[in-house]
């Protein structure tokens, strides 16, 4: 597949959090010392990588709707 084009049934309720998404995974990826091309094609990264890449993520914005809900009190 060429870079750049994706082939993903994921799709966004809010598609104006794309962005964000996309920072937060590149913030991640350098917290657990995974280095992402400067081109962001992520398809020579271990599958392993990618996976605590995604795990941290989803960890991080569940922790974000929980503080939400709780009215930020955690």
């Amino acid at each position: 597949m060429a870079t750049g084009q994706q082939r993903s049934s994921n799709w966004l309720v809010v598609p104006q959090a794309s962005q964000a998404l996309n920072q937060m995974k590149y913030e991640v990826a350098q917290e657990l010392g995974i280095q992402i091309p400067a081109d962001g094609y992520m398809g020579n990264i271990a599958s392993r990588d990618n996976g605590a890449i995604g795990g941290h993520i989803t960890r991080k914005l569940v922790q974000m709707a929980e503080q939400q809900l709780s009215g930020g009190k955690f």
